[in-house]
């Protein structure tokens, strides 16, 4: 195990409550850095982990979720209540907007599209919600989950595919022009038949349900992975016309997984850092993994051992997914606190982890040094 501690940054200074997010600005020269905390407390920081400006914002409700616009002007969207504000993050001296209401509940995720046109939150009553930007206006609100929805994410290259995750253990990509549900995956029941063989792994699920926590998207928009409370990280693989091809988990902590992110900046685009409650960072290579892996084809085959054209390949069991996954973390980074927010960020040109936890100080891991 690679201890990482020795090599940490510490950003102190931009809070005085418990950190619950972090997010970056689209990576460059005069990229950002957001955090927001307890009491409705919002610092932004320069590359360096210099505190660029601070905002408390009105009614002081713990802030939720910070997302940095991907477009021009760059402007940062803050979830607090049932509210979402609108900042200007290098003028820190107001909100610029206010969508008051447009949480049904306490909203606990949000998402941009690509476009940066398309805002998607995540409350407590399940419901998930799409907003038209600017202005805030609501569009679309799915409802689906039957617990509170605790994530969302938009599938890269896919602008009307949206992935949400929720404390009823479904993750579902949805079709927003129909607005229903492509596909939905429930983890209780993936967990239940890969612990059938296995009666310690079952005796732990029972205690630790798969509450699904956070859902993220590879950038090349076909592999996602969902951090759930039993530990594991489901991993899934969308095809052609976005159907589910394949599932598959790592058993990445040994008590609650809370934070999933692939980080785009690495060799592949299936670079996976998790978090958990047990106070454990890791960063994983997927890109192996049968979830991820194009299944062998097998069958009648022609000339030279080739499959003919046309002739689809087999199916993979699900139970060899979960038997391949050996290899392990290929870093693993004693935190020690428990995670409430992880962050991949490209600083500088370092390859980092941002890491926010029951404290007021943010932690920066620089993988380059690893």
């Amino acid at each position: 195990m690679l201890d990482l501690w020795r090599m940490a940054k510490l950003w102190r200074e931009g809070h005085s409550t418990a950190i619950l997010c972090v997010c970056t600005s689209p990576p460059g020269p005069e990229g950002l850095v957001a955090s927001a905390s307890e009491c409705g407390e919002v610092a932004v920081w320069s590359q360096d982990g210099c505190v660029v400006g601070r905002l408390h914002l009105p009614g002081k409700d713990d802030c939720t979720s910070v997302a940095f616009s991907p477009t021009p002007p760059g402007l940062l969207y803050v979830s607090h209540g049932n509210t979402v504000s609108t900042l200007d993050p290098r003028n820190l001296k107001s909100t610029v907007d206010d969508f008051v209401g447009v949480g049904e509940e306490e909203i606990n995720a949000l998402a941009l599209s690509e476009s940066g046109s398309t805002l998607a939150l995540a409350d407590d009553s399940g419901a998930v919600r799409i907003l038209e930007l600017p202005g805030g206006k609501v569009c679309r609100t799915l409802r689906k989950h039957t617990n509170i929805c605790s994530s969302v994410a938009f599938r890269p290259h896919r602008p009307n595919n949206l992935l949400s995750a929720g404390l009823d253990m479904q993750v579902m990509l949805w079709g927003l022009q129909k607005s229903r549900p492509l596909w939905a995956v429930n983890l209780q029941d993936a967990a239940e038949e890969e612990d059938d063989n296995d009666d310690e792994q079952h005796h732990q699920q029972l205690f630790n349900p798969p509450l699904a926590h956070c859902v993220s998207a590879a950038s090349c928009g076909n592999v996602v992975a969902c951090a759930a409370e039993d530990g594991r990280v489901r991993l899934m693989r969308v095809g052609g016309g976005s159907k589910l091809e394949r599932q598959g988990a790592l058993q990445a902590h040994s008590r609650g997984a809370s934070q999933a992110h692939f980080v785009p900046f690495l060799s592949h685009p299936y670079w996976l850092a998790t978090g958990g409650d047990d106070g454990r960072v890791a960063l994983w290579d997927v890109g192996k993994h049968p979830v991820v892996v194009a299944p062998k084809t097998e069958g009648r085959k022609g000339r030279k051992g080739k499959k003919r054209k046309g002739e689809a390949a087999p199916e993979q069991d699900e139970a060899d997914v979960e038997a391949t996954d050996k290899n392990g973390a290929k870093v693993n980074i004693r935190h020690g606190e428990k995670v409430n927010w992880l962050c991949p960020a490209l600083l500088k040109g370092t390859v980092s982890l941002l890491v926010a936890d029951q404290s007021s100080t943010l932690t920066v891991y620089p993988l380059d040094d690893a």
